[in-house]
């Protein structure tokens, strides 16, 4: 593991070590999307991973899909994150703040406006979303139209360049997990016959813009991307053009010069090799259901720079400190994720 606690640069960003904190929906901020204190001791607890990106965190009132998510959109959001950001730079850490717009994976009774989800097409998911009722089948989503996505685009623009002045180093765009930017790629949720759908370069197009957008905002070296290819969630099916898609998509992103591209790899190694090919920036690989012993095996083989982990740095606040001297891991507690108090959030021991 040598290679791992070696110093690198993610924009203008510089860590000490090549581990960093992936973004993982926690559920406990207020009800008005504003980030709570608890949520600061959580992420400043983390801080020696060094990069912490945050939870998906809703750009727009449309952009919110589940209870008790984080938005960056309101004067009181962005306080919110203001002590957060400063929690975690007093603690030595980095923050970004990923944002997320859900697009239809989302139910009304779960957002501020109780409007009908939004999406690339009508074409519902086919999946529940957990709600105060209980499980609900979430709708079918409305169509935006065209000027709706140039909107949507500036509101991605508006939310980064909020999260940097609430004080976050840069912010990650989630195009992964099923949420809208991945809803536009696949084929079966996105039928349509303008720009943004048919061929792979119109179904990457949204995408594109909302990078483009935030990197002209707050800086090509504050912005962040992630994808999943071919991960199959939220009811998508990219198809065959799939890799097509992301090895066009990631050769775009290339000339845009950002910060990072972070991809949640599930298994096809010809095409995280590609990505690595068409991408000279700094390279981030959360690798699923990756054990502790194969941590740093991307970042030693020279396809990570970094190496992004989840539950591990979820249950163990000192993961850093453990990984490199082989000390025992805290077991996460599934019961615990999402919503709650303390108990499983920001009572895990460290080491000390």
């Amino acid at each position: 593991m040598e290679k791992l606690f070696t110093p690198t640069a993610v924009g203008r960003v510089k860590l000490e070590h090549r581990l960093a904190m992936a973004p993982m929906t926690r559920d406990r901020a207020q009800p008005d999307g504003t980030p709570t204190d608890l949520m600061a001791r959580y992420y400043a607890q983390r801080a020696s991973l060094g990069l912490l990106i945050t939870e998906g965190t809703q750009p727009n009132e449309d952009g919110q899909g589940y209870l008790l998510t984080p938005g960056i959109h309101t004067a009181a959001q962005a306080a919110g994150w203001r002590k957060v950001a400063d929690a975690v730079h007093e603690a030595g850490g980095h923050l970004f703040i990923q944002l997320m717009h859900v697009g239809r994976m989302s139910h009304p009774d779960n957002t501020p406006h109780h409007r009908r989800p939004v999406a690339p097409s009508e074409i519902a998911s086919g999946e529940q979303m957990f709600t105060l009722a209980g499980m609900q089948d979430m709708p079918v989503p409305r169509a935006l139209t065209t000027d709706e996505i140039r909107a949507t685009v500036d509101d991605f623009r508006r939310a980064a360049a909020l999260a940097v002045e609430a004080g976050a180093d840069g912010v990650e765009i989630h195009g992964a997990n099923g949420y809208l930017l991945h809803q536009f790629f696949a084929e079966n949720a996105n039928r349509r016959t303008d720009e943004y759908g048919g061929p792979i370069e119109n179904r990457a197009r949204f995408a594109l813009e909302v990078a483009a957008a935030v990197a002209a905002e707050i800086g090509a070296d504050r912005t962040g991307i992630r994808i999943s290819p071919g991960l199959p969630i939220g009811g998508l099916v990219e198809g065959e053009s799939g890799p097509d898609l992301y090895r066009y998509l990631v050769g775009e992103l290339a000339r845009l010069d950002l910060a990072y591209v972070h991809v949640m790899h599930i298994g096809d190694e010809e095409l995280l090799r590609d990505i690595r090919a068409a991408w000279t920036g700094a390279l981030l690989v959360n690798r699923a259901g990756r054990p502790r012993e194969a941590i740093a095996d991307d970042v030693e083989a020279g396809i990570a720079d970094v190496a992004t982990v989840g539950a591990f740095a979820l249950a163990n606040p000192d993961l850093v400190e453990r990984v490199r001297t082989g000390a025992p891991l805290n077991e996460p507690d599934p019961a615990t994720y999402y919503g709650g108090t303390e108990k499983g959030y920001t009572d895990y021991p460290t080491l000390s």
